[in-house]
C-alpha cells in the first residue's frame, strides 16, 4: 500500500493535476479545504472518497482514498488537541492522520500535541495495527534537554509500540540525519527541514520504501514536499 502525506499549503482544488502524478492508495493532506463545502465541482468529484476535519473550512486536514479503499471514521476523544483525524482503513488498521499545531498551548505545542495524543490513547494505538502519518512540525534537532515530550521521546514511545518511521527504516539513517527536506520555510532553499513522517508497524517494513518530492517541481505548489511511503500489509489486512 502506498500512503502519501502532503501539506498542500491551501487551495488543493488547484493542485489535483500535480497529485495525479503520484501513486497512492491513501493521501493525507494538510491545509486543504473541506470538499463538502467547496464550490469546485472538480474537487468534489475527485474527493468522493474522503474524510475531513478542521475549524476553518478552508484549512483543515483530509484523508483521501482511492476507489475501493474503505474509510471509516474512528471516534477518539481529542479535546483541545490539534489536529488529528483517526480512521480505519479497510476495517484492517487504524490510521491517525496528523497535522500537529501550536493549538494555543504554551507548553505542549507541535510534537507535544502528538505526545499528549499518545498518552491519551496508548491502549488503542498499542493493541492494533496502526499508522501515524502527517506534518509533525518537528525534528530531533529541536529537542530540548528539559522536556520529556521531545521528538526523540515520541519516536521512542512509538518504537516501544512497534512503530517505526518508514523513511528512516528504508534509508537506514537515524532521526535528524535526513538528507531530503520535506519543508522549506518561506519556500527558501536555505531554510530546509525534514518535518513530515509516516510511522507504521515494523512487521510491514521488510520491503518498505519512501520517496520525497523534488523541490524543483513541488515548491511551485507548496512549501512542503510530498512524502510517499510503501508498506507491505499482511495478507489478511
Amino acid at each position: 500500500m502506498h500512503i502519501l502525506t502532503w501539506n498542500c499549503n491551501g487551495a488543493l482544488r488547484n493542485k489535483l493535476d500535480a497529485l495525479a502524478t503520484l501513486q497512492f492508495d491513501i493521501a493525507i493532506i494538510q491545509e486543504c479545504e473541506d470538499p463538502d463545502r467547496s464550490n469546485s465541482l472538480s474537487y468534489k468529484t475527485w474527493a468522493k472518497n474522503h474524510l475531513w476535519t478542521g475549524k476553518n473550512k478552508n484549512k483543515g486536514i483530509g484523508v483521501f482514498a482511492a476507489p475501493g479503499v474503505k474509510l471509516s471514521p474512528v471516534d477518539l476523544e481529542l479535546g483541545q488537541l490539534e489536529s488529528f483525524l483517526p480512521c480505519r482503513i479497510n476495517d484492517s488498521f487504524l490510521l491517525v492522520a496528523s497535522w500537529t499545531r501550536q493549538a494555543n498551548s504554551p507548553t505542549f505545542q507541535y510534537i507535544g500535541q502528538l505526545w499528549k495524543f499518545i498518552q491519551a490513547h496508548h491502549g488503542v494505538l498499542s493493541t492494533q495495527p496502526t499508522v501515524i502519518a502527517g506534518d509533525l512540525n518537528s525534528n530531533v534537532r529541536w529537542d530540548k534537554w528539559d522536556r520529556w515530550w521531545n521528538h526523540s521521546d515520541v519516536v521512542r514511545e512509538l518504537s516501544a509500540m512497534g512503530l517505526e518511521s518508514v523513511y528512516h527504516r528504508s534509508r537506514g539513517i537515524p532521526q535528524g540525519s535526513e538528507p531530503e527536506p520535506t519543508f522549506f520555510m518561506q519556500r527558501n532553499p536555505a531554510k530546509a527541514y525534514h518535518i513530515d513522517y509516516a510511522f507504521a508497524p515494523v512487521a510491514w517494513l521488510d520491503e518498505c520504501s519512501a520517496w520525497v518530492g523534488d523541490s524543483d517541481k513541488w515548491l511551485q505548489w507548496s512549501d512542503h514536499m510530498p512524502l510517499v511511503v510503501r508498506v507491505d500489509l499482511p495478507d489478511d489486512a
